[in-house]
């Protein structure tokens, strides 16, 4: 879904009551404010890129590290787009029950993306 930027089909993958906790001190419930972050995330870098590396499931836990990519051609809280390109890891922590996400938290490296959007 972050990949192809399409959101469309949230309601069949995410529990309509799904919460949201991102390393960029974002806190969401439902849906529609975890698409909005989306989309200022998207703003920000509209070609961001996940390349997932390691995947573990147990039970109803899921856990996912990846490297993020893209270029900063948006506005991301008081940084505005420097049109750098930005590359670090993270690691997303998913609980699935009944076929549907309805819990994710995302640990990502601040550090270095903020190094890399800082302004000269």
């Amino acid at each position: 879904m972050w990949n192809s930027h399409d959101f469309s089909k949230a309601e069949k993958i995410f529990s309509e009551n799904l919460r949201f906790r991102g390393s960029l001190g974002i806190d969401t419930v439902g849906i529609d404010e975890f698409r909005e972050y989306a989309d200022m995330i998207l703003t920000a870098f509209p070609n961001l890129y996940h390349a997932t590396e390691i995947v573990v499931e147990e039970g109803p836990q899921v856990a996912v590290y990846v490297t993020y990519s893209g270029t900063h051609k948006g506005k991301l809280y008081e940084f505005e787009a420097t049109g750098n390109r930005i590359s670090y890891s993270g690691a997303s922590f998913f609980t699935v029950r009944n076929e549907k996400i309805t819990d994710i938290k995302v640990l990502g490296d601040r550090y270095t993306l903020y190094n890399q959007i800082k302004p000269n």
